[in-house]
């Protein structure tokens, strides 16, 4: 297929790692050829060298008419949310939602979506520390503050730095499949998935299943036996330790629950079975720990928005 254009938004004193993370992230992004998925263009909010708040100037090739060529357009963040997006911002970004293509505000780049009118009445999320701010500038937003990101289909908020690779790695997932996707995690040393809906207060963001204390064994253990019938007390058990304390430091390190926990591991290697099998779906389901295939088909529609056989015809590998 050919690549999908991003445009990634550049604007006066920007946090130069805001930008770097959609850029490290969908750059990354090739097939078992190398090619790219993605084809990448910095796209500047004013014309000649931009002033970054770390001292430095950049410049870039492209300004904000090439956004009338992307399938999606990225808002790495915002300088300051006192600070209104320019006019012809705010147009670009409507033009190119209006036309179809997919708007994504990471970290306080929500707050430039909301200038534009594309978060009216939806939900959405940004940083914690600006909550407040966002609440009292667009109180007619959903806003929800206690997920990751939102994927809307159209729009797309995250919350801070560390999330805006969370949500980043979603969009590839969803666009190239859960092999790329975790394969730009490796690459950059991050979890290869936290789901959307997950907190973002988290003591533990990364759990080493390798690592020396009963507890992170058992997250080992799990991950490689969830075709088993995994209950709670079963991971106490392992964990030696009480229920309370169990779930409290599951929450803690995962910042979900231990069923929602589970799922979402089952639906990752349901994923990686679809990719790089031909195995039906009934077996499929019964490998990942479903109790059917249609118990695999209901939660792999919720999660996913599409069925196990549609994701496989669209990111099966070759010659696998």
């Amino acid at each position: 297929m050919s690549a999908i254009k991003i445009g990634i938004v550049v604007f006066p004193d920007i946090i130069p790692f805001h930008l770097s993370v959609p850029c490290a992230v969908f750059e990354k992004a090739v097939d078992a050829e190398g090619l790219p998925y993605y084809e990448l263009a910095v796209c500047a909010t004013q014309s000649g060298p931009l002033r970054t708040n770390a001292g430095f100037t950049i410049t870039t090739e492209h300004s904000l008419m090439a956004l009338d060529e992307m399938d999606m357009v990225i808002v790495p963040s915002w300088s300051d949310p006192a600070v209104a997006p320019p006019a012809e911002l705010m147009v670009a970004l409507k033009s190119a939602h209006a036309r179809g293509a997919k708007v994504v505000g990471l970290c306080m780049g929500a707050f430039v979506l909301a200038a534009c009118g594309l978060l009216e009445g939806r939900p959405a999320t940004t940083h914690w520390n600006w909550m407040q701010a966002f609440s009292q500038l667009y109180p007619s937003v959903a806003l929800d503050r206690n997920v990751l990101y939102v994927d809307e289909g159209d729009v797309v908020t995250s919350a801070g730095t560390a999330a805006s690779i969370d949500c980043c790695l979603h969009l590839v997932r969803q666009q190239c499949g859960a092999e790329v996707a975790n394969h730009v995690a490796r690459l950059l040393v991050v979890p290869p998935q936290r789901q959307g809906g997950q907190a973002q207060f988290i003591e533990q963001p990364v759990y080493n299943t390798h690592g020396g204390d009963r507890f992170m064994q058992t997250l080992g253990w799990a991950t490689q036996n969830l075709q088993e019938a995994i209950s709670v007390d079963m991971l106490t058990s392992r964990a030696c330790m009480s229920r309370r304390t169990f779930t409290r430091r599951f929450q803690q390190t995962t910042g979900t629950t231990v069923t929602q926990w589970l799922l979402n591991q089952r639906l990752a290697l349901a994923q990686r079975f679809l990719e790089k099998t031909d195995q039906p779906v009934e077996q499929v389901a019964m490998a990942s720990g479903f109790s059917s295939a249609l118990s695999l088909r209901r939660h792999f529609q919720q999660q996913f928005k599409t069925s196990p056989s549609l994701y496989r015809k669209a990111f099966q590998v070759k010659g696998k």
